[in-house]
């Protein structure tokens, strides 16, 4: 890929794909109104996450390089699933126990910067006293 300059001009926007693979140029008023592009084709990639990662990081906000990478990990997953991570990892509302397990499901589906965090967070959690 050729190094890109951001925001995204027209000379980088083919790098830029949609979750089903679309460009930029892609998604157009007519192909909507055509109905030709569904709610996936709009979805952002986890390449273009990596991507934006990549740019936040060399701007010096590793911070959040850091949210996009686990953002890209996060694609893979459907909306319920996401639903549920959020809803496991509320204070309170996993065991440590739960919490182990869901660190361990994420990282055997290759989300392993997600699951460091749900690591984090129980170990804070348990030093808070807000889970057993």
């Amino acid at each position: 890929m050729a190094e890109l300059s951001y925001p995204l001009g027209d000379d980088g926007r083919s790098s830029v794909r949609s979750a089903t693979g679309r460009t930029v140029s892609d998604v157009t008023l007519d192909a909507v109104v055509a109905g030709r592009l569904e709610p996936r084709d709009v979805a952002i990639s986890a390449d273009t996450l990596r991507l934006q990662a990549r740019f936040a990081e060399r701007g010096g906000n590793a911070q959040l390089g850091g949210n996009l990478r686990r953002a890209a990990e996060l694609v893979a997953f459907d909306d319920a699933e996401l639903l549920d991570f959020y809803e496991r990892l509320r204070p309170g509302r996993s065991s440590a126990q739960e919490l182990e397990s869901l660190a361990a499901s994420l990282a055997e589906r290759g989300a392993e910067r997600c699951a460091a965090l749900v690591h984090e967070a129980r170990a804070v959690y348990l030093r808070r006293g807000l889970i057993t």
